[in-house]
């Protein structure tokens, strides 16, 4: 059945393995997608949404590098909102509500459009290896598929196992089984692995509920997109709904606790801290007389809700009740209880930053496997794995994004370097230069490195350099063109800040706490340029950034800027930190484990002082 070698092997085709495929075969590496049902593609597993504080940036990044995930989200939202509109717009996310079944549904039809992404249907038990690299896989039936690298995106199935209340069950996911073999034999190789959990909340019939009882979440009024190409922006949405749990419900939920597998010691492994289920909120949270639910439809056409900030898993009967408590769910119906699920993860520490394992070559790690939680941590670490594999097989330079870079590059730098101990999701807090790295300005950071690769399109390119060009020049125009006191007084008068007695640059004005992009479009010469130039929403917006936030954005660029001289300190692959006598007992074993590429790498190590940096500076002849 197999008698050709692939050039790269695709195991899971959840959003890490689907970006996986779609970037390999897109740069040119005949890949096969193995996964153990092809009708769940690309399948939200939890909530049905893309996006949200700092996740939101990730999908546009995604989009930037050419990758899909931005792209299907716009063909499958049902509702759009831009989080954060009254922060600045480093903390600005986007988020959608998306429709689960037709999101996956157009995952199967861009693979399927997608030359040289082979698909089989069937559990990998195991991995083809000869003497350090991987050269393959086995299947379940016994099959050996050749490849000259492999990309492991096994999600929540390794060894995964169910719990709702004191039953548990063998499963990767609701109605699916688990899959065996992999980490026991990764073990045999030297390998560390550990568990994690995570949960997910009931599903009900949104036909049993009282909507009039809970207040209304709709999008916003001018709803946007995620893609920087033409998708098509919604002309209609659908609410959301938000309720509360109370005492009673809490007091009900707290009659299940000794039957809790979280509370009873049946789950011995760490759920994600900031999205806890709802008996940990109470038990985390015990002053708090209540917690918001969040209720969200799956769909255009069909009835079922996903009950968000409801995640748990207490036994069927008690979620039951207690939820009967929460005003609106009166009379809910349930379509399946919620659960928690335990799986197997491989500390990320023994990756490179390509995403490659440092003990077998070719093979890589991403998504859950690396003890991340989140569709878009999993897609974006999916995308970059794809790149990389390709790369290697061609003998090419990696592709690395730096912190300074990409939100990407943030959230796997961490990951190489400190690891986690629970599942890892992103947050803007977790950039140092989030005023850089913004949703807006992705397509600027990134596009040009992807179209260099061959993975953007041209017409990602020539979208990228209008509007980078028509934005500098808008710019410019604001730094030549002055205002008089009798254009810009009323517009000062109108947010009651100081008068000007003589003409000035516009940008100094546009500058001002307070003026926006409409103020200045009631200065004739301002609308006249815009009409002239026909400067859509995107390029006004990166205008109003980029003089508003001038400052800010200098003092990051300077900042990283010092940062990636220690960046260009490159330490050599076999360098010995035993000899170093001076280092720390705890930076010579964290250096050792972990062997950083650059001093920069070195210094955001966990344990590893500046005094650690400074030794290992002078014994590089710095």
């Amino acid at each position: 059945m197999f008698d050709k070698e692939y050039d790269i092997i695709v195991v899971g085709g959840g959003h890490a393995g689907a970006e996986a495929a779609a970037a390999a075969a897109n740069l040119g590496s005949s890949t096969l997608l193995i996964t153990m049902n092809l009708q769940n593609i690309g399948q939200m597993s939890c909530n049905p949404a893309m996006g949200g504080i700092a996740k939101g940036q990730i999908v546009r990044e995604i989009d930037a590098l050419g990758g899909y995930s931005g792209i299907i989200t716009d063909k499958s939202a049902i509702q759009f909102k831009m989080l954060n509109k009254s922060k600045g717009p480093a903390m600005w996310s986007p988020r959608t509500q998306n429709d689960r079944m037709r999101f996956a549904e157009e995952w199967r039809n861009a693979l399927e459009q997608t030359p040289i992404v082979d698909f089989y249907q069937e559990m990998v038990k195991g991995l083809l290896v000869k003497g350090d690299r991987v050269i393959g896989v086995r299947t379940s039936l016994g099959l050996d598929i050749r490849a000259k690298s492999v990309v492991l995106t096994n999600g929540t199935f390794l060894n995964g196992l169910i719990h709702i209340g004191e039953k548990q069950f063998g499963g990767g996911r609701a109605g699916e089984k688990a899959a065996t073999g992999i980490t026991e034999q990764l073990a045999d190789f030297g390998f560390d692995s550990g568990r994690m959990k995570t949960g997910t909340p009931p599903r009900v019939d949104g036909r049993s509920l009282n909507y009039d009882a809970m207040i209304p979440q709709p999008g916003d009024k001018i709803p946007g997109r995620f893609s920087y190409l033409d998708t098509k922006v919604l002309s209609r949405q659908r609410d959301c709904y938000m309720t509360h749990t109370s005492p009673e419900v809490h007091e009900l939920l707290k009659e299940g606790f000794d039957r809790s597998p979280m509370f009873n010691g049946r789950i011995k492994s760490i759920g994600p801290r900031y999205c806890p289920s709802i008996e940990d909120k109470i038990n985390r949270f015990s002053d708090k007389e209540s917690h918001q639910i969040f209720v969200e439809p799956e769909g255009w056409h069909t009835v079922e809700v996903y009950v968000n900030g409801f995640s748990t898993s207490l036994p069927e009967d008690v979620q039951f009740k207690a939820l009967r408590s929460v005003k609106g769910f009166e009379k809910v119906k349930f379509f399946r209880p919620g659960y928690a699920i335990e799986y197997d993860y491989f500390p990320p520490t023994q990756l490179k930053h390509t995403l490659e394992t440092k003990l077998v070559q070719g093979l890589y790690f991403a998504g859950q496997i690396n003890g991340t939680t989140g569709y878009e941590e999993a897609a974006s670490q999916g995308l970059m794995a794809g790149i990389n594999a390709h790369l290697k097989i061609r003998e090419e330079e990696p592709f690395i994004l730096r912190r300074d870079e990409a939100y990407i590059g943030v959230l796997i730098d961490d990951l190489i370097t400190k690891g986690t101990e629970e599942p890892y999701r992103m947050f803007t807090s977790r950039a140092e230069y989030r005023t850089l790295l913004r949703q807006d300005n992705a397509d600027l950071r990134l596009t040009p490195k992807s179209f260099k690769l061959g993975l953007a399109s041209e017409e990602r390119m020539r979208r990228m350099e209008g509007k980078a060009n028509q934005s500098t020049s808008f710019v410019e125009f604001f730094r030549k063109t002055s205002v008089s006191p009798e254009q810009i007084n009323p517009i000062l008068d109108a947010i009651e800040s100081n008068r000007v007695k003589q003409s000035d640059k516009m940008f100094k004005a546009f500058s001002r706490p307070g003026v926006t992009m409409d103020h200045m479009l009631q200065i004739p010469s301002v609308a006249e340029y815009v009409e002239n130039n026909a400067l859509g929403k995107e390029v006004l917006e990166q205008a109003e950034i980029q003089v508003k936030y001038s400052g800010y954005i200098e003092k990051e660029k300077n900042n990283a800027d010092k940062l990636q001289r220690l960046e260009n300190i490159k330490i050599p692959e076999k360098f010995n930190y035993k000899r170093l006598n001076s280092l720390s007992f705890e930076a010579r074993e964290k250096l050792e484990a972990i062997k950083p590429v650059t001093v920069s790498q070195a210094s955001r190590i966990s344990g590893v002082s500046p005094s650690d940096i400074s030794i290992l500076l002078v014994h590089l002849g710095r």
